[in-house]
């Protein structure tokens, strides 16, 4: 992870509780405009920022692994979907697939995905931060805060707009 990429982790650690009751409050108020501050913000974020220096995410957390997610990847894997799921996931309290390990068993020592075509949804569609409704997942922002640095910087970027 580049010294950026850290400092802002450090930041979100912290601003844990300002953060936290910034991020309810918006979800509870909903200011007009917050999806296209959300989305515009994420842009400019990303087009400076290099996951693959990071890859944090997938170091540390497992995403949900949906049956569809499931099947796509065994399939490319040319196993069975059950066989996937014994290699690899377990059911956690709610119910949901995800991996029995971290850092993820399809991150190589370069930070790339080596399913990267076939990936979970919600790894295509993390961190969320350009999504509609982003009312709804203040909850899954501030958590992402201490995960992602680039969520850490949407999070600062958008504290000083409001």
């Amino acid at each position: 992870m580049d010294p950026k990429q850290n400092q802002y982790l450090k930041l979100a650690l912290s601003n844990k509780k300002a953060n936290k009751k910034f991020l309810q409050g918006l979800g509870n108020t909903v200011p007009a405009g917050l999806d296209y501050t959300f989305q515009n913000t994420h842009n400019q974020v990303f087009e400076r920022t290099n996951c693959l220096n990071c890859a944090n995410c997938c170091k540390t957390t497992s995403p949900i692994f949906r049956m569809v997610d499931i099947d796509r990847i065994a399939k490319h894997l040319n196993v069975k979907s059950s066989a996937f799921i014994s290699s690899y996931l377990h059911q956690d309290n709610e119910g949901d697939y995800v991996l029995n390990t971290a850092p993820c068993a399809f991150l190589d020592q370069n930070n790339y995905c080596k399913i990267y075509e076939v990936r979970p949804k919600a790894c295509r569609e993390y961190p969320h931060t350009n999504r509609k409704n982003m009312y709804q997942i203040m909850d899954l922002t501030y958590e992402n805060t201490f995960v992602c640095p680039a969520v850490a910087e949407i999070v600062s970027i958008i504290k000083n707009k409001y």
